[in-house]
């Protein structure tokens, strides 16, 4: 069963395709890159997560969840990057190797609080997607599991030194 439109199908090289389907949309108060924080955990800003309506229903017991791994497609963003300065210097970084939205995939993940949920909309804290970007995925957060005590990125600390 497919809900929705195709976002996207590209044949591998292995012949197996690969189709997203966006559950829903994105409403921030972010309308140009420039605007949106580097990191949205950081942010006050609300935004609003507007899944929908034939997705509703995976939304039962979600204000039992008070964080959410929110992921997005960056659908303004560049896809024939590889590397790239990152906000932290001029070195150029591999794209793997830093949040660049810029990327062959431009699917960004971040970490929102669930603030308040009106029916099929879910208002967040800490979301740094562009208004309209597509919504791919949610997934509930947790400190006990998703947590990595003493996980680095190893060029971050460098460039604080």
């Amino acid at each position: 069963m497919v809900f929705g439109s195709k976002f996207e199908l590209v044949e591998s090289k292995g012949g197996d395709s690969l189709q997203l389907v966006p559950i829903g949309i994105i409403h921030s108060p972010y309308r140009e890159p420039g605007e949106a924080p580097h990191q949205g955990r950081f942010s006050e800003q609300l935004a609003e997560l507007e899944v929908y309506p034939q997705f509703a229903a995976g939304l039962k017991d979600i204000e039992q969840v008070t964080h959410l791994f929110v992921l997005y497609w960056c659908h303004r963003a560049s896809r024939d990057v590889l590397q790239t300065p990152t906000p932290r210097g001029p070195e150029i970084r591999g794209v793997f190797a830093c949040r660049s939205p810029a990327r062959p995939n431009p699917i960004a993940v971040c970490v929102a609080e669930l603030k308040e949920v009106k029916g099929n909309v879910l208002v967040v804290r800490g979301v740094d997607a562009l208004d309209g970007s597509p919504l791919l995925d949610l997934k509930p957060y947790s400190a006990e599991i998703d947590s990595v005590p003493g996980a680095r990125i190893g060029w971050w600390r460098k460039e604080e030194e």
